[in-house]
């Protein structure tokens, strides 16, 4: 069984940083796209940023030049470095990766369980 679990979050002031981490456990063949989702209450969940395998990166327009997503492929692992933050970018983050566990079988999404981020002062 492969699993995403996330580290990192927790209360910031505003204009602080913090550093996500998203690691695969278990057995995985193939890490595909891997990307960090957020939620905050009464929101939908949105998309903050992904990276492929070969390193693209893709970035909600609200986060541009504050965020960087970055990958170890011999980790499993992907990060979230935040600066800047506001405290609109309060909400959980939640890690999603596009994996093959086995050669044979079709790539499948798995999320993470979530983790808090909050700003505030």
């Amino acid at each position: 069984q492969v699993q995403l679990v996330e580290s990192g979050g927790g209360l910031v002031q505003p204009g602080g940083s913090l550093r996500l981490s998203c690691a695969a456990s278990g057995s995985v063949f193939k890490l595909n796209t891997m990307g960090w989702y957020r939620q905050a209450p009464g929101k939908e969940r949105e998309l903050v940023a992904d990276i492929t395998s070969v390193g693209s990166t893709n970035y909600a327009d609200s986060v541009k030049g504050r965020f960087t997503i970055s990958r170890d492929n011999d980790k499993n692992t992907v990060y979230l470095e935040m600066n800047s933050l506001k405290p609109e970018d309060t909400a959980v983050y939640l890690c999603n990766a596009n994996l093959q566990r086995i050669y044979y079988e079709s790539p499948t999404i798995r999320w993470g369980q979530g983790t808090q981020v909050t700003v505030s002062s």
